[in-house]
């Protein structure tokens, strides 16, 4: 299973959807530093996940959250203010 999950900056309240097959492994990476966009918004923590069978849906999926159609759905939702 391929997880899709958005990430919310604990400092500043920034926001970031990726994906991945394991999930834990993926947070540890982005609050260690590993990448450049989420580097200068250390800590993060989990708001939200789908899973999906393939990657192929999930990067859709993905791209899809990215959009402001994507962010309003997660506003209708309850997970973003």
């Amino acid at each position: 299973m391929v997880q899709v999950y958005v990430l919310l900056s604990l400092l500043d309240g920034a926001t970031y959807v990726g994906m991945t097959m394991n999930l834990a492994r993926r947070l540890k990476e982005h609050n260690g530093g590993s990448n450049r966009y989420t580097k200068g918004h250390r800590p993060w923590k989990v708001i939200y996940t789908e899973s999906h069978v393939n990657w192929s849906e999930a990067r859709i999926r993905e791209k899809f959250l990215k959009t402001t159609a994507g962010k309003s759905y997660l506003k209708e939702i309850g997970i973003l203010i």
